[in-house]
């Protein structure tokens, strides 16, 4: 059970309006996705997502739209967050975008946590024996799906980031490089990541 309704637009007071104007323009035809109205409990945070979300994840910019998406997407299945899965899944069928595809995406990003729970627990150990031991993990998925090498590289190093594993992130942050990803292009593939994890966390400390 959420542990905080949407405000419904009637009891909007004028900043709260002033944003949801400004969503209604950006979505267009298409209705403004419920969290929105969960956030709109606190105008501030309406206002800062708003903004974060149109220039970061909404809008093209160092990455196309639909990248954004993909990370969005990536993101919002590593965090288990329905509203977001649904939003981003909507919005990429429109793109062309399969359910395989769908889970192709979840897959990777959960074969990437794989990995960073490993290589957290290497950075972590304050030895460094299990530094000369085998990794032992099997990975086919990083190769195996339909998307490119390319954006294969920004999802592993958004998850890699969130999960907070060091050395992942710096190896893939040196890989993206090495792929052809602009600096600019990496620090907005996190700055996607981040402003996701942000609606996300305000929605599980709600009960969605």
């Amino acid at each position: 059970m959420s542990r905080l309704a949407p405000l419904p637009e009637s009891e909007a007071g004028e900043k709260v309006a002033q944003t949801l104007g400004r969503l209604r323009e950006m979505f267009g035809e298409q209705p403004i996705p419920e969290p929105f109205f969960v956030y709109a409990r606190v105008p501030a945070f309406l206002q800062d997502f708003y903004m974060n979300f149109k220039k970061f994840v909404f809008s093209p910019g160092k990455l196309d739209a639909k990248t954004h998406a993909v990370i969005g997407l990536a993101v919002a299945g590593n965090a288990g967050c329905d509203p977001w899965i649904d939003w981003f899944q909507t919005a990429l069928r429109a793109q062309g975008l399969t359910e395989d595809q769908f889970a192709e995406l979840f897959a990777l990003a959960s074969t990437n946590s794989m990995y960073n729970t490993f290589f957290k627990f290497r950075d972590l150990a304050g030895s460094d024996v299990f530094s000369g031991m085998s990794v032992g993990l099997r990975a086919h998925t990083f190769t195996g799906t339909s998307f490119d090498e390319k954006t294969v590289e920004l999802i592993n190093l958004a998850i890699s980031d969130l999960n907070a594993c060091r050395p992942c992130t710096s190896g893939h942050v040196d890989k993206a490089r090495q792929l052809g990803w602009s600096d600019d292009a990496i620090l907005e593939a996190i700055q996607c990541a981040a402003v996701m994890q942000s609606g996300i966390q305000f929605l599980k400390a709600a009960g969605y």
